[in-house]
């Protein structure tokens, strides 16, 4: 059977919206009705403390009774969602009497209108229905915002460049290394590139979504082998800026955690080159997660310390306090630490830390080689060199290492 529906924008700005139920129904409708800058009335005796916290921030205004007869009157749109299917059935009755449409969310066929799955990429903003089957909706939704997102379907700007969003450089962060943890924003901006300069630990299956025409300038920084010079990449950021190209600088990670994103952006900007940034997840604490090691902990730790491991305690170069890193109760994030390894975990134990002080290296952290090795502080150094164990790695250490072990 043909869908019944008739898919139609409502301008609510300012309007009458009254919705009555302030579950979890409600958690999910409410920020894109106030969103679209509807007046909306909150009728309900109890809320979820996000409702309520929308209400004591004024973005609602929350009714704390049950639904009475008449509390439609003047909406412009109304929304039944309590947990309730009497009072469903009589708010879309008075709906039907004062003939405002009305959304039922326990039986979506007996309201006289749908809710959409509802999309929103660049300006756009697009709903689908599918009679009746939501989760096809939602499918389909999701479908076509993960195909604009990878700009393998058009969106209808102007081909390849809009230059308010487009500035020379945008700095983006690709997240810790699986492809689907760049953020929206990165990856639409990744998918309108001319040029993309990327690193080594960058999201390497997002190079396969650019156009041919894309130009892919590798500036692999491999640990302790070959590696681009800053200089050379700063330069090649400004010059292709500069031909009119809209550059993607691709880091692993963000781009300001121990990535020299910073570097980059006073660069450009000396040479008069705007630049975009975009964060990204951060590994020192994304890639401890998808091994189940929490960096803090209620009643564990209460502080986190990001080190990077490029030089060795002691080497003139370095800014990190080893004796006082010792002297923490907390956690310690070790970055780019695998071949100092050694070093680090004698700097600690000299200072203070315990030798049976949990550790966890992440190795390939979000990756499908993504290998956990579990020591402690007096062996990792040995449990690692006999694992072969290789950059990149995470190295967590501190009592929230061992949480996933003493759970098993």
């Amino acid at each position: 059977m043909d869908d019944p529906h008739y898919l139609s924008g409502l301008q609510l700005a300012g309007r009458r919206v009254v919705m009555v139920g302030g579950g979890t129904v409600a958690q999910r409708r409410l920020p894109r009705l106030v969103r679209a800058g509807a007046r909306v009335e909150l009728v309900s005796p109890h809320t979820s403390p996000s409702v309520s916290g929308m209400a004591d921030a004024g973005e609602i205004v929350w009714h704390q009774r049950r639904y009475a007869e008449g509390d439609l009157a003047d909406a412009w749109y109304a929304l039944a969602c309590t947990d309730d299917p009497e009072v469903n059935a009589a708010v879309c009755a008075e709906a039907e009497r004062s003939r405002v449409f009305c959304v039922r969310a326990d039986e979506g066929e007996s309201g006289s209108a749908v809710t959409p799955a509802s999309g929103r990429h660049g300006g756009l903003l697009f709903g689908v229905l599918s009679g009746g089957e939501p989760l096809r909706s939602a499918a389909v939704r999701d479908s076509v915002l993960d195909a604009l997102h990878a700009g393998t379907v058009a969106d209808g700007r102007a081909p390849r460049r809009e230059e308010a969003e487009l500035p020379g450089v945008a700095l983006v962060g690709g997240g810790p290394g699986d492809p689907d943890l760049i953020t929206v924003r990165g990856r639409r901006l990744l998918s309108r590139a001319d040029v993309v300069v990327v690193d080594r630990l960058a999201p390497r299956e997002l190079l396969d979504e650019l156009a041919p025409e894309v130009e892919i300038v590798d500036a692999a920084k491999i640990p302790y082998g070959r590696a681009a010079s800053q200089d050379v990449i700063n330069r090649t950021l400004i010059e292709k800026a500069k031909a009119g190209k809209f550059v993607v600088r691709l880091k692993g990670g963000d781009p300001y955690v121990f990535g020299r994103g910073f570097e980059e952006v006073l660069a450009c900007a000396e040479a008069g080159v705007p630049v975009t940034m975009v964060p990204g997840i951060t590994s020192a604490f994304a890639v401890p997660a998808v091994a189940d090691v929490p960096v803090t902990h209620r009643g564990v730790a209460h502080e986190v310390v990001v080190v990077s491991g490029h030089v060795a305690p002691g080497d003139d170069r370095s800014l990190v306090d080893w004796s006082l890193l010792a002297r923490m109760r907390g956690t310690i994030v070790l970055m780019m630490g695998v071949e100092r390894l050694p070093q680090f975990a004698k700097a600690l134990l000299e200072g203070g830390r315990p030798a049976e002080t949990p550790v966890a290296v992440v190795e390939d952290g979000t990756m499908r080689t993504q290998r956990v090795l579990r020591s402690t502080l007096a062996k990792v150094a040995d449990d690692a060199a006999a694992a072969g164990v290789r950059p990149p790695a995470v190295i967590v250490i501190g009592p929230v290492a061992g949480l996933a072990h003493e759970s098993e």
